[in-house]
């Protein structure tokens, strides 16, 4: 499933921040931060997207660099988070 997230995640990079540019090589362990590739505007729309495609509600706490900073962080916080039942 992590390949799957991560594909999903990877084309919403590339189609909203890198403007569709594919050749970019965008490795999953890049800082999307340090490397220019989202801002903090940018963060607030990668929450939007997670909260919407993928049905989970992010708390404040779940929105920093840890969770959001990279595919590879992004994919894992979604798969965890995915993988928690919601409690009533």
């Amino acid at each position: 499933m992590t390949q799957a997230i991560k594909d999903k995640v990877k084309a919403f990079v590339i189609e909203n921040f890198l403007f569709g540019d594919s050749a970019y090589e965008l490795a999953d362990d890049a800082s999307l931060i340090e490397n220019d590739i989202i801002d903090s505007t940018g963060v607030l729309e990668l929450v939007a997207f997670i909260e919407d495609d993928f049905g989970i509600v992010m708390a404040d706490a779940d929105i920093v660099p840890q969770n959001l900073d990279s595919l590879a962080r992004i994919s894992a916080f979604i798969e965890a988070k995915a993988a928690v039942p919601v409690s009533a």
